[in-house]
């Protein structure tokens, strides 16, 4: 396990608000240099606790407002490479997460609208060796910040 401070941890809130926040902006929120905040970052990067930057995206201004989870069940000899081969296919899925037990993964889908969701699943059942599905619509959604 990395070892990071407190301060590490509020760097890491401030870029987890805004990736692109300044090393002057966040020298001011934290109390040192600009020199100092870059220096952490530089090193959070180095042992990898910082993976990358990115942007977040309003997907329904995009027309992407619909997003579900699917249930997908697979006879138990399917190996898992299969499973991830079925979802990756399919370009409105955006993650796939194989787990254990009943069912054999979840994919997390966004689409147009609910019967943009019905070709997707249709698409799904008809893959690989399906066996079954069990779809639940996003009403909204809240994300943690561990590194709060």
């Amino acid at each position: 396990m990395a070892e990071v401070d407190e301060i590490d941890h509020h760097v890491l809130r401030l870029l987890r608000e805004d990736g692109r926040r300044t090393f002057s902006d966040m020298a001011d929120r934290v109390g040192l240099s600009v020199a100092a905040v870059k220096r952490r970052v530089d090193r959070l990067r180095e042992i990898g606790v910082i993976t990358g930057f990115s942007v977040q995206i309003d997907y329904g201004k995009l027309g992407w407002g619909i997003e579900a989870f699917t249930e997908l069940r697979y006879p138990g000899t399917t190996p898992v490479s299969e499973i991830i081969r079925t979802a990756t296919d399919v370009p409105e899925v955006q993650a796939v997460f194989t787990i254990a037990g009943d069912p054999d993964a979840l994919i997390h889908v966004r689409v147009r609208d609910l019967g943009h969701l019905q070709q997707i699943i249709d698409r799904l059942r008809r893959a690989g060796d399906v066996t079954g599905t069990k779809t639940l619509l996003v009403l909204g959604s809240w994300t943690r910040d561990l590194s709060a």
